[in-house]
């Protein structure tokens, strides 16, 4: 998430409005196929069919097309040092986070973890990126790669490699998060923005 030599390092920090470079991940997406494409394939094989039925679920979950096939419902620090869960519900309205600061100890060890459901079509290549920024430098991105989903009732659960926190006295203060969620078609699933600080102690 935070890339000390790139907090300390000035010439490479990057002024606001370069979000939209990508990282070259040598990666073309497979053609888009429906769910029901799918589910018609090799209908006759009795185990496929109900190998894909238990993969995919037996169809659309939600019909309401008002609905987004893809909703992002909650964000969570995972540290087991923290004095309790770090969670921002991303299910309301993503302009009332800007408000909201976060807090992390320096130098502890975290990951990130993704909810978020699948109601109607297969979704392929979701992206989970993350803009860090501090005093309106751009001093750190992150692009974590979820995969591709079906449709079903649960949420789907996506979780980071562990992460340490950078620490020292020159990284300490507060920063500013823009987070994408996003796919190979460039789709915005949800895009929010929010707050974190970074700090000696959890309760400074």
């Amino acid at each position: 998430m935070l890339d000390t030599a790139g907090l300390m390092a000035d010439k490479e920090e990057k002024p606001v409005g370069e979000e939209d470079d990508e990282t070259d991940l040598n990666y073309t997406p497979p053609a888009q196929k429906s769910l029901q494409e799918i589910q018609e394939l090799d209908k006759d094989d009795e185990s496929l069919r109900k190998y894909k039925q238990t993969l995919l679920g037996a169809g659309p979950v939600v019909a309401d097309l008002t609905i987004p096939n893809v909703q992002v419902t909650r964000l969570t620090l995972m540290c087991d040092q923290a004095p309790g869960p770090i969670t921002m519900d991303l299910s309301g309205d993503p302009e009332a986070l800007k408000k909201k600061s976060f807090t992390m100890k320096e130098g502890v060890d975290y990951r990130v973890k993704i909810h978020f459901k699948v109601n109607r079509d297969i979704v392929s290549g979701l992206k989970y990126v993350h803009l860090t920024y501090r005093k309106g430098i751009r001093v750190d991105k992150a692009m974590y790669m979820v995969g591709s989903y079906g449709p079903r009732v649960e949420e789907h659960e996506f979780m980071t490699p562990v992460e340490e926190a950078p620490k020292g006295m020159i990284v300490r203060g507060s920063y500013h998060i823009k987070s994408h969620f996003t796919d190979d078609d460039k789709t915005d699933h949800l895009s929010w923005e929010w707050n974190l600080g970074i700090k000696k102690d959890w309760d400074e």
